[in-house]
């Protein structure tokens, strides 16, 4: 080209989680069926909506206000009973006026990111959800800057490394918080959170709290809201319908904000933000229509909770198949639906493998792992998929340092669940003494 087209830092944009499904394409185009880890999309594993859901559905189909714009913040009317759920908690009271809509938390995440000078960091937890850490490596240009969540302490954060990063680091200006958290399952405990805002405090930085599985905890844990904590100090509240309804193709966000006039820079931010919506018109105005119809229903407490009773039984049996194997660090789950595995490192070499029985196959994933710099994790993966068709993520793919891989707890037949997770168990002993 005439000239260089990519701004510096665009190649840093990068999401393993789909990226895994070209190779996965290409072993099914061998005839082979795949068993789907990779991705938390509850309607790809049979999750259904309930038939009342379906039909607010169609009836504000038979709306004509369905097919108009929106206001450009979103919904008068949704903002409003958002801003009631929140403020039932007791905690930081916000408006109408402090919910904007996007279209999904995606949307939501790059245009916040989008916004800030490329020398302001925003530093997130590692294992790192890509879309957040490679939004905002892109943004900088450089790669991005975590913190680390600990798999020996059930993948709670060390804060002495976050307090001394922070402390070190004048460009961070801002803490991402995911709670619970993608891709360990992890609830913050209001101690955690509390620790958090003490921070944020001390170094005057913006809080970033990305909760869009807040209501998905089970197995007696309750994830506490930042709104709850956060006390007079601003900070950003990212939610969405696409896992708990469960409806990911609405592509339905938000963020709240908190303490908007505490700060002037934060009132700028958030005014930046609300002006790029306007410039795009609006969101995508149908789920907004049906999120006050869906959760002020009679029905939908005793939905999410059967739901989540659902994925915590399946924790349950994810840790009875996998929690004893010898050489991996597993962490029972308390929200959302995933589980990260960690391996011993001291055990993983560049010689392991799995048996393969098909030539073509085995001449495949022999190709995908010739390069001696591939990650030992992804080469297990790799392994993974030719010889069990089972689709997961190595974790070294969400900004770690760790070797393992994520899994989702979506799937709801128990005997495909537990002949899944019995496979990957006896794979990965196979793999270590290979």
């Amino acid at each position: 080209m005439r000239q260089l087209l990519l701004r510096p830092g665009a190649e840093e944009l990068n999401y393993e989680i789909r990226g895994i499904v070209k190779k996965a394409r290409q072993i099914e185009a061998l005839g082979f069926p795949i068993t789907w880890e990779n991705i938390g999309d509850p309607i790809q594993k049979s999750n259904t909506l309930p038939d009342w859901m379906k039909d607010i559905l169609a009836d504000l189909l038979k709306e004509d206000k369905t097919y108009g714009y929106a206001d450009s913040k979103g919904v008068l009317a949704t903002r409003q009973f958002l801003a009631n759920l929140n403020n039932e908690r007791g905690g930081v009271q916000i408006t109408a006026e402090d919910v904007l809509f996007f279209n999904g938390l995606g949307d939501a995440i790059a245009k916040l990111y989008q916004f800030l000078i490329p020398t302001a960091r925003i530093i997130g937890p590692s294992p790192a959800y890509s879309t957040h850490s490679s939004a905002e490596a892109a943004h900088a240009n450089t790669a991005p800057i975590t913190y680390r969540l600990d798999p020996d302490n059930q993948w709670l954060p060390d804060m002495e490394d976050l307090y001394l990063k922070i402390k070190y680091n004048p460009s961070i200006v801002g803490i991402l918080i995911i709670n619970p958290d993608n891709p360990t399952g992890m609830v913050y405990p209001k101690e955690v959170l509390e620790n958090f805002v003490k921070l944020a405090k001390e170094f005057n930085l913006l809080l970033i709290a990305d909760e869009i599985y807040q209501n998905i905890t089970y197995n007696g844990v309750k994830a506490v809201g930042l709104a709850e904590v956060i006390g007079d100090h601003p900070a950003i509240s990212l939610k969405g319908i696409s896992k708990e309804f469960p409806w990911p193709g609405a592509r339905c966000g938000w963020m709240e904000f908190y303490n908007r006039e505490a700060s002037e820079e934060f009132a700028k931010l958030c005014q930046t933000l609300e002006n790029a919506k306007m410039i795009e018109v609006c969101a995508t105005i149908l789920p907004q229509l049906a999120i006050p119809k869906i959760m002020s229903h009679p029905r939908y407490f005793r939905y999410r909770e059967d739901a989540n009773f659902k994925i915590g039984q399946r924790s349950d049996w994810m840790r009875e198949l996998l929690g004893s194997i010898p050489g991996i660090k597993f962490n029972p789950t308390q929200g959302a639906f995933y589980n990260t595995v960690v391996f011993d490192e001291k055990l993983l070499t560049a010689t392991q493998s799995l048996p393969i029985s098909n030539l073509q196959l085995k001449d495949l994933v022999e190709s995908w792992v010739e390069d001696p710099g591939i990650p030992l994790d992804k080469r297990f993966v790799y392994y993974l998929l030719a010889s069990e068709q089972i689709c997961v993520v190595p974790i070294s793919s969400f900004c770690s340092d760790l070797r393992g891989f994520r899994v989702t707890l979506l799937e709801e037949n128990e005997v495909q669940f537990k002949d899944t997770f019995s496979r990957l168990g006896a794979a990965i002993t196979r793999y270590l003494n290979s």
